[in-house]
């Protein structure tokens, strides 16, 4: 960690980190206006401004120099590398894109540009809400159930809802959306062994990290960036 940025090592040519509050980026990065949809856009032009790319929840590409990114405030960011083609991508996954299984889209759309294969992958999952903190209510709990993910690994009845001023998220369902992206990228063919997670509750580090459910929507953004250098 330096200067607020919390870096990730994924191994030779390639650079990944998340800003801690009030960073400062220490270049261009490219930021897409994001809609908790599954728009997945490649970006060739290291300037491509946030105005090109309305509506658009994960980014890719091939291009030295050029800094991808994803903003969040407790949706979880996966930061994706293969070393062998040499390209990225940076997913935002709220808990609806990750109903809709956009890490997975992401791989795809890596293959059809690249030819990605999946197991070459090194992937992170970052900072973003964790499940002690990230309750939900039953009709989100069946969007996943829908949706065909492993309940009995990313549900949790954690008994009546019991708020506190410590804890308001105390009791209730609550859902692991760190284990259900880990889930996902494992089932697309990624190694488990290749796969991240910081294990960092945006919720419970707000000092550090912003969150929107603690502070509201209109809080600041931790950037997730990755660069091939």
């Amino acid at each position: 960690m330096e200067s607020g940025l919390f870096r990730y090592d994924l191994g030779d040519g390639v650079e990944a980190f998340s800003t801690e509050r009030y960073a400062q980026l220490p270049y261009y990065v490219v930021q897409p206006h994001q809609v908790h949809g599954c728009v997945i856009r490649e970006v060739t032009d290291p300037l491509t401004t946030r105005e090109q790319l309305e509506g658009v929840d994960a980014l890719v590409t091939a291009t030295p120099g050029a800094a991808i990114s994803v903003r969040t405030a407790d949706c979880i960011p996966v930061l994706l590398y293969d070393p062998v083609h040499r390209a990225i991508a940076a997913v935002h996954a709220g808990w609806r894109g990750t109903v809709q299984r956009i890490s997975v889209k992401t791989i795809e759309f890596m293959r059809s540009l690249y030819g990605t294969r999946v197991q070459d992958l090194r992937a992170v999952i970052g900072p973003g809400i964790g499940p002690d903190s990230f309750q939900v209510g039953q009709e989100v709990a069946c969007e996943f159930a829908a949706a065909g993910f492993p309940m009995q690994l990313i549900l949790k009845d954690c008994g009546p809802k019991s708020p506190t001023p410590d804890d308001p998220m105390q009791g209730g369902l609550h859902i692991d959306l760190w284990q259900a992206n880990r889930w996902l990228l494992e089932q697309a063919g990624v190694r488990p062994d290749s796969i991240q997670v910081t294990g960092i509750c945006t919720y419970r580090n707000n000092d550090r990290f912003f969150s929107a459910r603690r502070e509201g929507t209109k809080c600041g953004r931790i950037i997730n960036v990755i660069k091939l250098i």
